[in-house]
């Protein structure tokens, strides 16, 4: 039987056409379990039914049978989820007769769900004319069956490869990288190289290959530096920087000698490149920071772009007559160069996240984005598609009616950005003008590079852990001096939050392995550099000499669980403040003592407040932690992505006790975490009285907005009323229903 459930699995799964894998399906089931009919009804979850697609046994000349969600023993193995076995179907409460179709002459019923991440995709059904029961051993089968089919149903539906109601239209979805709605006609580039089609090849003459390398990577500089200029007047200060950080990286002598190594040892000069970019993104992708991990896709960005001018001397330039909307499988800052921005609609990427520089690209120059879909060129090439950048998601040839509407939507949103636009520089202020200070978390990542910026207070989370993981050992004293006063120096006058290195466990250094089963719980923050104190006292001094004349400075601890570590780490902090001190004055100048705090991410610390008040300035709640530790989940697991939720009711009561902790100890207190540059977070946020909200520079207006319309009253009633709820679904309905009584709802879906 696992033979014959292994070919009906493959024989689906290489199926062209939806419908016949579904025939296929239905046909050789019957076979397998020696049956007299096998059918699959599909679920449309925004019709609410299920749809007999194919069957084996059934009048399949019929009209198009529907099921609601709640009738007939379909909708019930839906309902249970769990399979339903019955030796005389048409006796049970919930059997419901479709003469038309010709079940008279069945009894016997074993139905069971389709399921894929707690979804039902569909019901499969095997009916025979003696009235018993299936046994054991064929209920088992079935189950395994449709298990296995849930992956495949799955795939075909993230492609928009899944059976639709007869319009023709088609639903891709993916994830929101940029906001706006795009009405165009798709284009599909598939010439780019790919770095995962690199084979293994050695070269004949390596001199040859050395000098095609070195062509590349200077063609490459040529293209970035021109890219700079190309959008120097469409792009503020801070994104421009994503284009000197890929010279940066191009012109890194280690990551050039670890491809011109390979070369030198026969490789060719695509395999030599593909080898690195593996090697290093590899580092980013096993981190648990988003946006560290994130920039793996920036290192394989660089790869592309190298193996592209290893076969091309120049970048192609596309013109269009009419706008378009890009999909591409990797989307890089030279494409969205190569089309002229009045010809380029929206973006789609198979690839990517939404914090690859491409994607904050795409929200810098204000197209609509959606990163990580599943699509066969050969079926979206030149249709008609609607993209929604709020919800991620793709219609493909949309009925007419949809269409209209969407457009509507479309130019409602375009007004309200404006709008929101217009907030940016302006003082944030409640609606009944209580003050609300908005920083930035910023790191060497291009939407939080650091640069001048008119709209924030300071910076309330600055990483630095960029500069240790791109290289091969630890950065020196001195270069971290001149990394750290270059951040100062940008925001003169207002506070930068330097958080000292967040390494170890997920985030290993390169120069310095290290492999834990739960990386998580590990050995990683604070307890890292605790057990490295050198590498602890050399950041301090770094930040402290980078301070002297500029009074800025604030030192943030990460992962603090409890008082002993954060009095080892005074102990330190104070030792380094000493010998500052003394070279300061040696020099005839002065160190002012930078206010301390603490991270609150690791529960344990809550129940400390008391004992480390005294020893420390002010907290600094990171809420993407918090949550994962409060919810014992890993939220970078796709298995139980869903419990990963920041309005999960346990951690809105969390987040109003160290509020609370925090103004009776009269410590000042920041929410640093994504939660925070949500809308709705950070209504609840500031409706809790948290006046500090650090965020990403993508945040910073739309927050503004949202809270200039607001008053502060509001918002307290509204938290009060969430604190009364039992479910995540229903404080984030109720809090999406309340930005829409003050006609904000446009920030959080399309429309105005």
């Amino acid at each position: 039987m696992l033979t014959k459930l292994r070919d009906i699995v493959h024989n689906v799964a290489s199926s062209s056409d939806v419908k016949q894998a579904l025939n296929t399906l239905v046909g050789e089931t019957c076979t397998a379990m020696e049956t007299e009919c096998c059918s699959v009804y599909i679920a449309d979850h925004e019709r609410h039914v299920y749809e007999l697609m194919a069957t084996k046994g059934l009048n399949s000349r019929a009209r198009r049978v529907s099921l609601s969600f709640e009738e007939g023993l379909v909708g019930l193995v839906g309902r249970r989820a769990e399979p339903i076995n019955l030796a005389n179907a048409s006796t049970h409460a919930d059997f419901k007769h479709f003469p038309d179709i010709g079940e008279d002459h069945f009894n016997s019923f074993l139905g069971t769900p389709i399921i894929y991440r707690r979804q039902v995709l569909g019901v499969l059904v095997v009916q025979q004319r003696a009235p018993r029961q299936f046994d054991e051993s064929e209920e088992s089968f079935l189950i395994t069956l449709a298990a296995q089919l849930a992956v495949v149903f799955a795939h075909s539906k993230a492609q928009g490869v899944w059976p639709s109601d007869g319009s023709g239209s088609m639903l891709l979805q993916g994830a929101a990288a940029s906001p706006g709605v795009a009405i165009a006609e798709a284009w599909c580039d598939v010439s780019q190289p790919r770095l995962d089609l690199v084979l293994p090849a050695s070269c004949l003459d390596i001199q040859q290959e050395r000098d095609r390398f070195d062509g590349a990577v200077s063609a490459a500089i040529i293209e970035f530096g021109r890219l700079r200029k190309r959008f120097d007047s469409e792009l503020n200060q801070d994104t421009l920087a994503i284009f000197d950080l890929f010279i940066h990286l191009l012109n890194d002598p280690v990551l050039r000698k670890a491809m011109k190594e390979r070369i030198h040892s026969g490789d060719m000069a695509e395999w030599a490149v593909k080898q690195t970019i593996d090697e290093f993104a590899e580092r980013f992708n096993n981190m648990s920071d988003p946006y560290l991990r994130e920039r793996a896709n920036d290192v394989k960005e660089l790869g592309q772009r190298l193996l592209y001018f290893l076969e091309n001397q120049e970048t192609k330039q596309w013109q269009f007559e009419k706008p378009i909307v890009l999909f591409a499988r990797e989307l890089t800052a030279g494409m969205l160069a190569s089309i002229p921005r009045d010809q380029l609609a929206g973006v789609v990427a198979e690839e990517g996240a939404v914090n690859a520089h491409a994607a904050i690209l795409a929200r810098a120059l204000g197209i609509p984005a959606v990163m990580g879909v599943e699509f066969r060129p050969e079926l979206v090439h030149r249709k008609k598609v609607v993209l929604d950048g709020f919800k991620g998601r793709l219609l493909v040839e949309p009925a007419p009616q949809v269409l209209k509407e969407y457009k509507r939507l479309r130019d409602e949103e375009i007004e309200l950005q404006k709008e929101v636009d217009n907030a940016f520089t302006k003082q944030t202020k409640t609606a009944d003008g209580v003050r609300v200070q908005i920083h930035l978390n910023a790191g060497l990542s291009a939407d939080t590079s650091i640069a001048i910026n008119r709209g924030v207070d300071g910076v309330g989370l600055y990483r630095t852990e960029v500069p240790f993981l791109m290289q091969r050992s630890f950065p020196s004293e001195d270069d971290q001096v001149n990394q750290y006063r270059s951040i100062l120096d940008c925001y003169p006058g207002q506070p930068v939050v330097m958080r000292t290195l967040d390494i170890g466990g997920d985030k290993p250094l390169p120069y310095l392995k290290i492999e834990e089963d739960n990386p998580f719980l590990g050995w990683r923050g604070i307890r890292f550099t605790l057990d490295h104190p050198d590498i602890f006292l050399i950041q301090v001094r770094a930040m402290l000499r980078a301070s002297i004349g500029r009074e800025n400075l604030a030192i943030l601890l990460p992962m603090i669980s409890g008082l002993s570590e954060l009095l080892e780490a005074k102990t330190l902090i104070e030792r380094a403040f000493a010998e500052v001190t003394e070279l300061a004055e040696a020099e005839g100048e002065v160190l002012h003592r930078p206010r301390l705090g603490i991270m609150v991410e690791v529960p344990s610390v809550l129940y400390q407040f008391d004992a480390v008040a005294p020893h420390i300035d002010f907290l600094s709640v990171g809420t993407n932690d918090l949550t994962q530790y409060l919810l014992a989940v890993d939220r970078n697991n796709a298995r139980v992505a869903d419990v990963y939720d920041t309005f999960h009711p346990s951690v809105i009561a969390v987040l109003v006790q160290i509020l609370a902790q925090a103004q009776r100890l009269k410590l000042p207190v920041s929410v640093c975490g994504e939660f925070a540059g949500d809308p709705i977070g950070a209504t609840l946020l500031v409706g809790m009285g948290y006046r500090q909200l650090s965020m990403n520079t993508r945040s910073v207006a739309k927050i503004k907005y949202v809270l200039r319309h607001i008053p502060s009253d509001a918002l307290q009633n509204h938290v009060n009323a969430m604190l009364g709820l039992s479910l995540a679904s229903d404080i984030r309905s109720a809090s999406e229903d309340f930005l829409e009584q003050y006609n904000l709802g446009g920030l959080i879906r399309v429309g105005k």
